[in-house]
């Protein structure tokens, strides 16, 4: 760039807008018309972006949900010097209060619902959602991967059954209960 000159910016608007604007779209699209009437075509126009936007960020639609629950649910909120207990009930807490937010336990069990045929989708779920949280939980709780994949399986299993079941999230009081059910086996 020459002396005195001012950087200019890319065209189009920046990555992480664009970014927001679609994982909005896709949890609003998904609540509004379920995880399989959501395609691409249609998040993209409730993004206002082209699906070609969508297709040169993702390669899928599975990648995208994958990306987009990978936002929505962020780090798990744990705090340095708790108890295994407490960390346990913090991350099955954040796991219910993420799985009631609209849009998410639809795309959640549509897009393992698609992973089931799809090794490909398998990878991308394992690798970019899963194991980011089993790796933290395996820290913090010292526990062994199996041991902590078996609680994640139980607990994001419960909750999506309890949502696909009732339509709804699962009360406070029932969640307390999983969390106590988990406890016992955590030990």
């Amino acid at each position: 760039m020459a002396r005195g000159t001012t950087p200019t910016r890319a065209p189009g608007r920046p990555r992480s807008s664009v970014d927001a604007e679609v994982f909005a779209a896709t949890l609003s699209t998904v609540h509004e018309l379920g995880y399989t009437r959501a395609t691409v075509d249609r998040i993209a126009a409730a993004a206002g972006v082209a699906k070609t936007t969508i297709y040169r960020r993702w390669p899928s639609k599975g990648a995208l949900i994958t990306a987009c629950l990978v936002d929505a649910f962020g780090p798990l909120p744990l705090k340095e010097g708790d108890s295994r207990a407490e960390i346990m009930a913090t991350a099955i807490r954040y796991a219910a209060a993420k799985i009631g937010e609209p849009g998410i336990a639809a795309a959640f069990a549509g897009v393992f619902t698609d992973a089931i045929g799809d090794p490909g989708l398998r990878e991308i779920l394992s690798t970019q959602l899963q194991d980011p949280y089993r790796t933290v939980l395996q820290d913090a709780l010292d526990e062994p991967e199996h041991r902590v994949l078996f609680f994640i399986d139980v607990v994001i299993g419960t909750l999506l059954h309890r949502m696909g079941m009732t339509g709804e999230p699962m009360v406070p009081t029932d969640v307390d209960a999983l969390v106590e059910m988990i406890l016992r086996e955590l030990g």
